[in-house]
């Protein structure tokens, strides 16, 4: 049962002390990284594909002669069909594999992005970003379960910062192609769709290359093996125990929902428009612009790969509070400077806190999932949260319309308040969320029978190291870990004490 109201505190001491950081990393193997790498590029190229509009969104108003607030409807649309990808490709992703289903969702929405550069009108234009949602959805969700459960357990908070600014890295990546290939070139804002476009194929032609996921291989080898054998039959099987899964868990799912609304608003209401902000209020160049908005994906990137290791240390909640914390602190300096320099810092500080926190997202996520649905409940949760936050763009190109400043003599949308009111009050919301929601630090979800085995709703059952099958619970099963790893350390330990009693 999900325990809800559950007070701040630091995980407990583990009952055999970590390994050094470097002495875990030394122990991954190649095939685990290229794992985790081909996740994180997955997850990246969703970022550079959802990005293009936002770096776009003034030379798309000229091409569709089309005010900012109705090329932001394109965002809108995309981040509201994002939630029918995350459901379809997590359902397969759960049910058939981790490979296949990520190298369709590439592949399809590498196609959509590729069409999106061949549009003549803007209605085009948005039946395209509308169907390319459906793509996007499906990703998140695939990549994390790709990068995160073949890893060891201690490596993935730290793992969980890297993979989610994949996320920063794909907006940078992206405003580096606005920034040095559209004005070269006579296709101008298209190039970057087509740009895109390729390099979701290159991500799908690596994660085809790479073989099943190895934890996916041992739960469907354990279900086999007490007699749940023909597609049929799993299907049947995962049928019946995701309604069990929603039947129990349903208060989760929907305070999942609520928590990725809040990061979701965070985090659009801080991007989307920020270039279009930066133009507008501020009356920076669009050259600045995008050099603001690689200096402030920098600081997510900093800010991401810090939050998710000290997770491991202060736990997921505790971080997650305290980056946020951080992020209200430095809104003043995101909105009151008019220097580019300012407004650098700023963005720098501001997306050091904000992706700080999203980068506890992926791995607290899949900690507090139900185990055999760690590609669909994540991403469905997500996307969800993204479909209710899908109108923050369009909300802050409608709060600059109503409130004014005036820039060199001319009346013009103040987004600088808009944004700091916005990011203000979605930031106390997502620290309320987070202090009443529940935590699984340190969970072993790789040992949990699949979705569609028998029991896999359930919390309790497990598989170990050899497949065999236990009815134990989390607790039992994290102990036994223990006691067993602390065996081990015993047993290399004896030589060495031995020799210090001669």
């Amino acid at each position: 049962m999900t325990i809800f109201f559950a007070p701040l505190r630091l995980p407990p001491r583990p009952a055999v002390r970590e390994e050094s950081l470097w002495t875990q990393l030394r122990t991954v193997t190649l095939l685990q990284w290229a794992f985790f790498w081909v996740g994180w590029l997955a997850w990246t190229c969703d970022a550079i594909d959802f990005f293009s509009v936002s770096l776009s969104a003034p030379a798309l108003s000229t091409q569709f002669h089309k005010p900012i607030t109705s090329i932001t409807q394109a965002i809108t649309l995309t981040l509201l069909f994002r939630s029918v990808g995350a459901v379809l490709f997590g359902v397969f992703s759960d049910r058939f594999g981790r490979k296949w289903p990520l190298v369709f969702n590439l592949v399809l929405v590498a196609i959509l992005e590729l069409g999106a550069g061949f549009v003549q009108t803007f209605q085009q234009f948005l039946a395209l970003r509308s169907l390319f949602g459906i793509g996007m959805g499906g990703i998140w969700g695939l990549a994390a379960s790709t990068a995160l459960e073949n890893l060891p357990v201690g490596l993935r908070g730290i793992a969980s910062g890297v993979l989610q600014q994949g996320y920063a890295v794909g907006y940078l990546l992206a405003a580096v192609i606005s920034l040095e290939l559209v004005p070269t070139v006579a296709v101008g804002w298209r190039s970057l769709f087509w740009t895109a476009a390729g390099i979701s194929v290159f991500g799908a032609t690596l994660r085809a290359l790479l073989p099943e996921s190895a934890v996916f291989l041992k739960a469907q080898a354990a279900a086999t093996s007490h007699g749940v054998v023909s597609e049929a039959q799993k299907t049947r099987v995962f049928l019946r125990e995701t309604k069990a899964m929603l039947k129990t868990h349903w208060l989760l799912c929907v305070y999942a929902v609520l928590l990725m609304t809040g990061f979701n608003f965070l985090s659009h209401g801080s991007q989307d428009l920020y270039p279009t902000y930066l133009q507008k209020s501020k009356g920076i160049s669009a050259h600045d612009a995008t050099i603001a908005t690689i200096i402030g994906n920098c600081g997510a990137i900093a800010g991401g790969g810090f939050a998710g290791w000290i997770s491991q240390f202060l736990g997921r909640r505790i971080t997650i509070v305290c980056f946020t914390l951080l992020t209200a602190c430095f809104i003043p300096l995101w909105i009151i400077p008019d220097t580019f320099s300012g407004l650098a810092a700023g963005a720098f500080c501001v997306q050091f806190g904000v992706q700080g926190a999203w980068g506890v997202i992926p791995i607290h996520l899949a900690e507090m999932a139900p185990p055999a649905f760690r590609a669909t409940f994540p991403g469905v949760a997500y996307q969800m949260g993204n479909m209710v936050s899908s109108a923050s763009a369009q909300i802050e190109a409608t709060g600059g319309d109503n409130l004014k400043t005036t820039l060199k003599g001319v009346v013009v949308p103040d987004y600088a308040k808009v944004q700091g009111i916005l990011l203000g009050v979605v930031a106390a919301f997502t620290i309320f969320i987070t202090v009443i929601g529940p935590e699984n630090h340190g969970s072993h979800f790789e040992k949990h029978r699949a979705a569609f085995d028998e029991g896999g709703a359930a919390d309790d059952a497990w598989i170990d190291d050899e497949g065999v099958h236990h009815e134990t619970g989390r607790a039992a099963r994290d102990a036994e870990d223990a006691e067993k790893a602390s065996e081990e350390r015993s047993s290399t330990e004896k030589p060495e004490h031995a020799a210090a009693a001669v």
